[in-house]
């Protein structure tokens, strides 16, 4: 029998055929940035915080050099050779207008909203859907948590 008709994988181990069981994967660990106030003593550290701003899902504060402060979601970045040329686009906390802002203008960064894809709330969610499954429950809707 080859490995293919046992289920198995030759050269590693056995997979299972269970649809229930490939349903749910393990999640990623996520970096927990709430709060974070990088250093951007570096062009490195100011594009590694901008990526890392861009992955968080709450709004962040950003500090121009000129003293103004713009909060919101950044949903977007440009990637160019120089600060000049990159930029982050963003949607305002205050109304949602969205705005560009080059790399070569930001003086800080701050993680200030609450990331919204952080702690146990994926776990619960697929714990609840288990749980009416069991139940015998069809048509299982499920509600996502509010947001603020």
């Amino acid at each position: 029998m080859s490995g293919r008709e046992s289920g198995r994988n030759p050269s590693g181990p056995a997979q299972t055929t269970d649809p229930n069981a490939l349903e749910v994967v393990p999640g990623t660990t996520r970096e927990k940035l709430e709060g974070w106030i990088p250093e951007l003593a570096s062009e490195e550290e100011l594009r590694v915080a901008l990526e890392r701003a861009f992955d968080y899902r709450g709004d962040v504060l950003i500090t121009r050099k000129d003293g103004s402060k713009i909060e919101g979601y950044i949903f977007d970045r440009r990637h160019g050779s120089t600060l000049a040329d990159s930029l982050v686009r963003l949607l305002t906390k205050d109304g949602g207008q969205k705005l560009s802002i080059r790399y070569s203008e930001i003086a800080a960064l701050a993680f200030t909203g609450r990331d919204m894809a952080a702690g146990k709330s994926w776990e619960a969610w697929v714990r609840q859907y288990w749980e009416k499954k069991a139940a015998g429950e069809r048509d299982i809707c499920l509600q996502p948590e509010k947001l603020e």
